[in-house]
């Protein structure tokens, strides 16, 4: 037996092991220590792919907890094009289920990309043609669907977001960073097959819901009164909103022509344009209210005083400004009753131009409100040095000024509320998802313009425009006093750089009862057709609102005037103006 040949077989096979456990030593030893971070980063990599977070917006409710926009839960396609056997035949397939253009289809295999869209928001027939296909590489992610359940209701308000969920209009827009909470990518798992195999609500964040000021059913009311105004004058547009006066609360506001925000791009853009906000217009006689509120801040009248617009026209600066029809002497009251041109000239005169301006500005004109919504404009009231030779007959009666139909309603709301100028707003509380309220509105941005006296004066002329004599008996409310103005003012004509003698805005603002009032509105029919006044095209609109509003809200009826209301008959062979 040779001893030393098996001894030396032995040292080598002994050393043979050894450095073979120690390269495995040290190849453990690389891989769990030198270089375990590197192929951790190389394994997160194949086996999980980056994504979306995605964000479920918070819910926007009611005053009363009605819900105006809420999620569903939907599926949405994706593919991974490094996974795909046959590209052209994958497009094929995909472009046959989903009606999607093949060439654009192609496009996205043909990325260097893990992770390409197919279909956002799935419905269930889709996803189940696409099941049928067993094509590899694609998969599911969970996505919530924004969903407005009342469809076109208060639209213009809530606007609405586009396919990723991001707010484009309205609510949606101005609240973006409340409703939606930080998004942003992570990494998740995936199966053999590219299957994310976390659950659905790890993939998903949740936003702040946010309660309005509106009150659904008010708003309803609103919108159904404008439909029927819309038939009935076959006018181009509409708008009505309904304010607390002395909060700012907006209770309802509504504009035709609507959309469904469920569906916004079925709809034009100008049909999704907030009118209420965004549109300007002559107020015409609605805007009287500052020039008498001037005067009797001012002392320069009292409602008894006497005018005399006998000739029916007044001349200001070579223009002729008319009345309807020839009032006779009557007081300053009846100036209001009767949207008299001429009587509201001859205060505007005594008022003159500057102060004129001052108390325009006071009420807001000119200036935007402030509302929480996007696409507030300012309208304008020129400087009074700029003014020309007309401008003191046009500017009292409400022409050569651009006004939006939210600042005629604060205007009103002012009265109303004893002189106070409120800041209008949509938004009363933001809620965490834990329920936490993180915003409350309580204390209403006031600033005070006029003395409770003066507005108890106005109010009490106000009111005898839905009486007996005045220019809105179609808005009066049997039971309840009405305190309002007409409007009918022409619309400007840029191509023909004059008024026109067919196109007229109509429109009505006031707030009810007119000895308490609980709320102010305003109501502007643009074009209509068959009728242009004011009061006999916006009045009964205002009438069937007020109607209903009084009811829902329970308000009793007052069935005795307002002891404000001042009744002066006219007087014959007056000439004075003072």
């Amino acid at each position: 037996m040779n001893i030393g040949g098996m001894n030396k077989r032995a040292v080598i096979i002994t050393t043979v092991i050894t450095f073979s456990f120690g390269l495995l030593f040290w190849r453990t030893f690389d891989l769990m220590l030198l270089r375990h971070e590197t192929f951790v980063n190389k394994a997160n990599v194949q086996q999980s792919q980056e994504i979306e977070i995605q964000v479920r917006r918070g819910v926007i409710y009611d005053r009363r907890g009605r819900e105006l926009a809420v999620n569903i839960e939907q599926r949405s396609l994706y593919i991974d094009p490094t996974k795909v056997r046959s590209v052209p035949e994958t497009a094929h397939k995909l472009s046959r289920a989903l009606g999607i253009d093949k060439r654009k289809l192609l496009k996205k295999l043909d990325a260097d990309r893990k992770f390409v869209w197919i279909r956002r928001k799935m419905d269930g027939k889709e996803m189940s043609r696409v099941n049928k296909l067993k094509i590899s590489g694609i998969g599911y992610v969970p996505e919530s669907e924004r969903v407005y359940p009342r469809g076109a209701i208060a639209s213009h308000l809530l606007g609405f977001v586009d396919i990723d969920n991001h707010g484009l209009e309205g609510i949606e827009k101005k609240y973006e960073k409340f409703l939606t909470s930080r998004g942003g990518k992570i990494r998740v798992s995936t199966d053999a097959r590219g299957n994310i195999l976390l659950a659905g609500d790890e993939l998903e964040s949740s936003g702040n819901s946010i309660v309005l000021t509106i009150d659904e059913m008010l708003q309803y009311t609103v919108e159904k009164a404008l439909d029927a105004a819309i038939d009935k004058w076959k006018a181009s547009s509409a708008t009505a909103i309904i304010m607390n006066p002395y909060t700012g609360e907006i209770l309802a506001l509504a504009n035709r022509p609507t959309f469904d925000p469920n569906s916004p791009g079925r709809s034009r853009a100008e049909y999704r344009r907030n009118r209420a906000i965004t549109d300007v217009f002559e107020p015409g006689s609605t805007f009287k209210i500052v020039t008498a509120a001037a005067v009797l801040e001012k002392k320069l009248f009292k409602p008894n005083a006497l005018f005399d617009c006998s000739d029916g026209f007044i001349e200001v600066g070579g223009k002729r400004f008319k009345d309807d029809h020839k009032a006779g002497i009557i007081t300053m009251a009846q100036v209001l009753q009767k949207s008299s041109n001429v009587g509201t000239i001859l205060m505007a005169q005594k008022l003159g131009k500057h102060e004129l301006y001052k108390y325009s500005k006071l009420f807001g004109f000119g200036e935007r409100t402030g509302i929480d919504l996007p696409g507030e404009v300012s309208g304008w009231i020129r400087d009074p040095e700029s003014w020309s030779g007309t401008s003191m007959g046009a500017v009292p009666i409400g022409q050569e000024v651009a006004v939006t139909a939210m600042q005629v309603l604060r205007a009103y709301a002012a009265i109303a509320n004893g002189g106070y100028l409120v800041s209008p707003y949509i938004v009363s509380r933001i809620v965490s998802p834990e329920g936490q309220e993180i915003y409350n509105r309580q204390n209403p941005e006031m600033k005070r313009v006029l003395q409770r006296d003066t507005t108890l004066l106005i109010r009490g002329m106000l009111e005898g425009v839905t009486r007996m004599g005045g220019t809105a008996l179609e808005a009066a409310v049997e039971g309840n006093s009405i305190a309002g103005k007409t409007g009918t003012a022409q619309i400007f004509d840029t191509g023909l750089n004059r008024y026109s003698n067919e196109k007229y805005l109509s429109s009505f603002a006031g707030f009810f009862p007119a000895n308490k009032p609980r709320l102010a509105m305003v109501v502007i029919v643009n074009e209509p057709k068959g009728d242009i006044y004011g009061g006999r095209v916006a009045g009964p609109v205002f009438k069937e609102i007020a109607t209903r509003a009084l009811a829902y809200l329970n308000v009793p009826m007052d069935s005795a005037p307002s002891e404000n209301v001042v009744f002066v008959s006219n007087v014959n062979g007056f000439k004075g103006t003072n």
